[in-house]
């Protein structure tokens, strides 16, 4: 197979002219996406709704439809589900990605149109191996198989022609042929629901592959490669799969795992981000080693951005790809080619760069503490976490944060429950550093610090191993893209995880 990996790489790169057209021509590249969602859009039950004929411009589209959060979707998406046909999309829906919230037990179901698979997830999918193989030409990455470690699917039915499960599932179950030659393991494990016996499976039916790549939750990617070792005898992951070049993920930060990664397997590989949601596929890593994302501005999804400040208001203001700026925090608001109109998608992001397009996660809308003015988000708290682990050289499992009230006990503060891999040698000093570092990144948090006034020391505790799992397996989200929610407002999840001690 290595023998074919000069030509691999060619048909990879001739990809690149479609990557750089949109790159180089961002705003006109968006502008067409949107005049091709309204045009699709139009003789649907909510392009008429909204009168998407006359529709001409941005700022009418702007200004006719309001923003939509899921529960506004709600009760269109169920009617698609009953079987309706054009209601928000005008070719059929087959799939729904069922996506859980990290902080309630209800799902979302999100339509997952042909168009959304075929334009945007496998096409964004195309477009990562292209711009992989730009930076590197002598790999070896599709002369091997890439490991998938997805979510669970169980074939749940709504109706003949309708169907719904994790997006990672409906993914595999749609994948085309090509996909299929290069993946492994076996659909019928890939898909399993039950994670225990899963991981087992995973390890036995991968263990004799040449495995060139890997994606997935670090969290069970790691629970894999400790499993894996235990089989084999080896004493890390490249002993086992000498090939391996590549570890894609996203959905939670990878600065608390890479200590961990690094040390189970063993040797150098490349790290590559994407952010891929069951609403869409919107950005990945295009450059090693740099920390922001491309932008996708070509795979059927339209962008606006909602500065954080203007969540909550009666009309909140969004700007497009023209308007933004570096380091300032957004929230993304699409227009998709599944049938998302003026959606809010719920997360943070900022842009690291303009030229091209570039951004990171910073967290979420609804994700973050600020019980005392303090505003802290996700972001300050991967990274505050990330370099207190450095500096105690302590590695860190999983951990979830919230507020402790004011009462007669003392003024408030941050409680952090952590599961450590290696604990640090004191906890009183890794309290201090975390709280030195939560300072530096925020001067909100610094303030209300001043003197202990509002807030005191940091409060951690060290949970047992799988504490955060038994939590995960108490709501029935153990597995998958289930994690637990790094920041909380108030102390429900706290209170849940110590009650399960």
């Amino acid at each position: 197979m290595k023998l074919l990996s000069p030509a691999i790489s060619t048909l990879a790169r001739l990809r690149s002219w479609r990557i750089e057209a949109w790159i180089d021509h961002p705003i006109s590249a968006q502008r067409e996406v949107l005049q091709d969602l309204v045009t699709a859009g139009q003789y649907t039950a909510f392009g008429r709704k909204y009168d998407f004929s006359k529709l001409f411009s941005t700022k009418n589209f702007k200004q006719a439809i309001p923003i939509h959060e899921y529960n506004d979707l709600k009760p269109y998406i169920e009617r698609i589900m009953a079987g309706e046909e054009n209601v928000l999309w005008n070719t059929p829906i087959n799939w729904f990605a069922k996506s859980s919230g990290t902080t309630s037990d209800k799902s979302k179901f999100i339509p997952v149109s042909h168009e959304s698979l075929v334009d945007g997830h496998y096409k964004a999918a195309k477009d990562i191996l292209s711009l992989y193989y730009i930076h590197h030409p002598n790999s070896d990455l599709l002369t091997g198989k890439g490991l998938v470690i997805g979510g669970s699917h169980n074939i749940n039915t709504l109706h003949e022609e309708a169907h719904f499960g994790d997006l990672s599932a409906v993914l595999m179950q749609n994948t085309p042929f090509w996909g299929n030659w290069i993946r492994t393991p076996d659909l019928k494990i890939a898909l399993l629901d039950e994670w225990e016996n899963k991981i087992e499976m995973l390890a036995q039916s991968t263990m004799h592959e040449n495995v060139t790549s890997i994606s997935g939750v670090p969290t069970w990617t790691l629970v894999l490669f400790q499993r894996l070792l235990e089989l084999t005898g080896k004493s890390c992951i490249k002993e086992l799969w000498p090939s391996l070049e590549l570890y894609m993920h996203g959905g939670v930060s990878f600065h608390p795992y890479r200590e961990q990664f690094k040390k189970l397997i063993g040797g150098d590989i490349q790290y590559l981000e994407m952010y891929n949601a069951s609403e869409g596929f919107f950005a990945a890593q295009d450059m090693p080693g740099s920390e922001g994302m491309l932008l996708f501005l070509d795979h059927g999804i339209f962008y606006e951005f909602m500065p954080i400040e203007e969540y909550g208001k009666t009309a909140p203001r969004t700007i497009g790809l023209k308007d933004v700026e570096i380091g300032q925090h957004y929230a993304p608001v699409i227009s998709t080619n599944g049938g998302l109109w003026r959606y809010l998608v719920g997360d943070t992001i900022q842009f690291t760069s303009i030229k091209p397009y570039r951004i990171i996660v910073s967290g979420r809308l609804k994700l973050f503490i600020n019980a005392f003015g303090e505003e802290l988000i996700i972001d300050n708290a991967e990274r505050a976490i990330s370099e207190t682990s450095k500096l105690t050289h302590s590695i860190i499992n999983d951990y979830t944060a919230g507020p402790v009230y004011f009462s007669d006990e003392g003024n408030g503060a941050h409680e952090w429950l952590i599961e450590f891999e290696k604990e640090p040698d004191d906890m009183h000093a890794f309290a201090t550093i975390l709280d030195q570092e939560l300072k530096k990144l925020n001067s909100d948090y610094e303030a209300k610090r001043h003197k202990d006034i509002a807030l005191r020391l940091p409060i951690v505790k060290k949970m047992p191993q799988g504490q955060f799992n038994k939590w995960l397996k108490n709501k029935n989200k153990l597995g998958g893209q289930h994690k637990v929610p790094r920041l909380s407002n108030d102390r429900v999840i706290i209170e849940e995880v110590l009650n399960l001690l």
